[in-house]
C-alpha cells in the first residue's frame, strides 16, 4: 500500500503545480482583458476581438459575434477556398491565365501594370498578389475561376454560416444595395484555428497556405508593433469608416489566432492604431507563456542571473 500511497502523492502535487501554473496564465488572461476593454472605451466606433491559443484553446471575445464589413480580409477565404480545390485536383496552382482588360478594377497595383491579353500569370501568382498586395483584380479573377458559391458552401461546411463572400472587389453597386462582404471576429478565428490544426487541409497544402498568408504586407496592423522577423500570416482590410486585420502569430512554443474588427470610425487612424495596440498586449502575453516555465520564469537566451 505504501507505493501507491506515494504515487498518489505525487500525482496530488503535480496536479496542485498545474493548477497553479494555470491560475497564474488566467490572471495575464484577466489583465489582457483589461487591457482590451481600456482600447474599446476609448474608440471612437465599433469594435470586435477574438483571441484564440492554439496550444490549450483557451478563447477571449469581444463583441466577437457582432458581424461587421470584412473588407480585404475576406480574401483569407478566397485563398482558403483555392487550396482546398488545388488539393482535390479541381484546380492546379500552376494553371496559367491570361490577363484580360476586363479584370482591372480600382486599388490593383500589379495587374495594372501587365499586358492584357499576353501577360500570362499562374493562379499562385494570382494569390500572391492578393495576399502580398491586396491587389483586387487579381482576387477577382480567383473568384471567378473558384466560383463564389464554391467559397461560401466551404465557410457552410466549416460552420462559419455568418462569413460571406457576396461580392467582388471595387463592386460599388453590389455594395450599394447591401451586398457586403461580411465576417465575425470569432468566425475569423475559427477559420483560422481550422485551418492551423488541418481541419481544411492536409499538412503540405496547410503549410503552403500560411507560407502564403505569410507574406509581407506594409499595412499589417497586428504586425505593425511586433518583432521583426516574427512569422504572422494575416490580411489586413480597409473600408470608409472600417479596419480590420485577422490572422495567426506564431509565437515559439505558443502560437495565436486574433482578429479585429472595427466599423463606424470618426478617424480610421484610430481603428489601425486600436488593432495594433491590442496585438501588442497579445504578443506579449504569448511570448511570455512561450518563453516560461510552469511557475512562471521567463527564459531568455541572453539571461544569465541565477
Amino acid at each position: 500500500m505504501k507505493p501507491l500511497i506515494g504515487i498518489l502523492l505525487l500525482a496530488s502535487l503535480a496536479g496542485a503545480q498545474t493548477n497553479t501554473a494555470e491560475v497564474k496564465r488566467q490572471l495575464l488572461w484577466q489583465k489582457l482583458e483589461t487591457s482590451i476593454n481600456d482600447v474599446d472605451r476609448n474608440l471612437d466606433g465599433v469594435m470586435g476581438v477574438a483571441v484564440v491559443d492554439l496550444t490549450d484553446h483557451h478563447q477571449y471575445f469581444l463583441h466577437a459575434d457582432e458581424v461587421f464589413p470584412t473588407a480585404s480580409s475576406i480574401k483569407i477565404a478566397v485563398l482558403a477556398e483555392l487550396y482546398r480545390q488545388a488539393q482535390a485536383g479541381k484546380v492546379k496552382l500552376n494553371d496559367l491565365y491570361t490577363v484580360q482588360a476586363a479584370d482591372l478594377v480600382q486599388d490593383s497595383d500589379i495587374m495594372n501594370g501587365l499586358t492584357p491579353g499576353v501577360t500570362r500569370v499562374t493562379l499562385r501568382d494570382l494569390a500572391t498578389m492578393m495576399i502580398a498586395v491586396s491587389d483586387n483584380a487579381a482576387a477577382n479573377v480567383l473568384i471567378d475561376r473558384l466560383g463564389m458559391e464554391k467559397v461560401n458552401a466551404m465557410l457552410d461546411s466549416l460552420g462559419l454560416m455568418r462569413m460571406r463572400l457576396r461580392r467582388k472587389m471595387m463592386d460599388l453597386k453590389a455594395a450599394s444595395e447591401g451586398r457586403e462582404n461580411v465576417a465575425t471576429p470569432h468566425e475569423f478565428v475559427t477559420l483560422l484555428s481550422d485551418l492551423y490544426e488541418g481541419k481544411v487541409l492536409n499538412k503540405e497544402m496547410t503549410d503552403d497556405f500560411f507560407k502564403m498568408l505569410s507574406t509581407h504586407k506594409k499595412d499589417s496592423r497586428i504586425g505593425r508593433n511586433l518583432p521583426e522577423g516574427l512569422k504572422i500570416a494575416n490580411k489586413p482590410g480597409d473600408l470608409e469608416g472600417v479596419r480590420n486585420d485577422s490572422g495567426v502569430v506564431f509565437v515559439a512554443n505558443r502560437p495565436y489566432a486574433i482578429s479585429v474588427m472595427t466599423s463606424y470610425l470618426r478617424r480610421e487612424r484610430d481603428g489601425e492604431d486600436a488593432i495594433s495596440n491590442i496585438s501588442l498586449d497579445a504578443y506579449r502575453m504569448f511570448d511570455r507563456f512561450g518563453r516560461a516555465s510552469e511557475y512562471g520564469r521567463v527564459v531568455s537566451a541572453s539571461n544569465g542571473s541565477n
